[in-house]
C-alpha cells in the first residue's frame, strides 16, 4: 500500500545515510505526536551502481546479490535490511524501534553494521529475540519484501535517502545536516519542508555555497 492512499508518509531510508538516521529522528518525534509515518527502505548502493547508471529502471539490484559479497557498503546495507525486514515481522513498533536503535548504535555510537550490532539493536528494541533469530534465517522471503521496497522506489524515481513520500503521493529526498529530538523544532523543520515541497516557485535544488567571509569595516 502506498502512502497516497493509505494516509501516511512514507519515509525511504538506508542504514549507511547519516541524512537518513536524522530524517528518521525527526519522524519518529513527529510520530509520538500522532502523526504517521511507515518506514520504507532504498539501497543507495543500489541507486549509485555503475550498471544502473543512465537506465530507466535498474539491472542491478541488491537482493539479488549473495551476502557477504560485493564491497563493504553493499556487504553491510544488505544485511542491516534483511535484519530490519525481520524485525518489521514483529510489527510496526518494533520496525521503528529496530531501525532506530540500529541507526544510532550505526551513527552515533560509531558500531558496525553486522550481526553483532544487529542482535544489540534487537535486544533495545524489545524484540522478541527468538523470534527475530527464526525470521532472520528466512533469508529468501525477507529478500522478497525488501524487493517490493525497492521496486516501489525505482517507480517513483528515488535517489537519496531520506525521501518522504506524502499522503498526496507528492514526494522529495530531504538533506538534513541537523539532529533534532525536540517536538517544537522538528514541528518547524517538518512545516518548512512541505512549504518548500508544495510552493508555486517550484524549488527542487537548494545547495549551499561557502559562506562568504564577513567584509571588514
Amino acid at each position: 500500500m502506498t502512502a497516497a492512499n493509505s494516509g501516511t508518509t512514507e519515509v525511504y531510508i538506508d542504514f549507511l545515510c547519516p541524512y537518513a538516521w536524522r530524517g528518521v529522528e525527526l519522524a519518529a518525534v513527529l510520530r509520538a505526536e500522532g502523526e504517521p509515518f511507515t518506514l520504507r527502505h532504498f539501497s543507495l548502493t543500489q541507486g549509485n551502481h555503475p550498471e544502473n547508471a543512465g537506465k530507466d529502471a535498474p539491472v542491478w539490484w541488491l537482493t539479488d546479490q549473495p551476502l557477504g559479497e560485493g564491497d563493504r557498503f553493499q556487504q553491510a546495507s544488505l544485511s542491516a535490511f534483511l535484519a530490519a525486514q525481520a524485525a518489521a515481522r514483529q510489527g510496526e513498533e518494533a520496525a521503528w524501534a529496530f531501525t532506530l536503535a540500529l541507526f544510532r548504535a550505526y551513527h552515533e555510537r560509531r558500531q558496525p553494521l553486522e550481526e553483532a550490532t544487529f542482535a544489540g539493536a534487537a535486544q533495545e528494541a524489545g524484540l522478541d529475540m527468538e523470534r527475530w533469530s527464526a525470521d532472520c534465517r528466512d533469508e529468501s522471503g525477507l529478500r522478497v519484501s525488501l524487493r517490493a521496497d525497492l521496486t516501489e522506489a525505482a517507480e517513483i524515481g528515488v535517489f537519496g535517502t531520506p525521501t518522504f513520500v506524502l499522503p498526496d503521493g507528492s514526494a522529495a529526498y530531504y538533506r538534513f545536516e541537523n539532529l533534532t529530538r525536540d517536538v517544537t523544532e522538528a514541528r518547524r523543520w517538518w512545516t518548512l519542508y512541505g512549504e518548500v515541497l508544495h510552493s508555486g516557485a517550484g524549488i527542487a535544488t537548494i545547495k549551499r555555497a561557502r559562506k562568504r567571509p564577513a567584509l571588514r569595516t
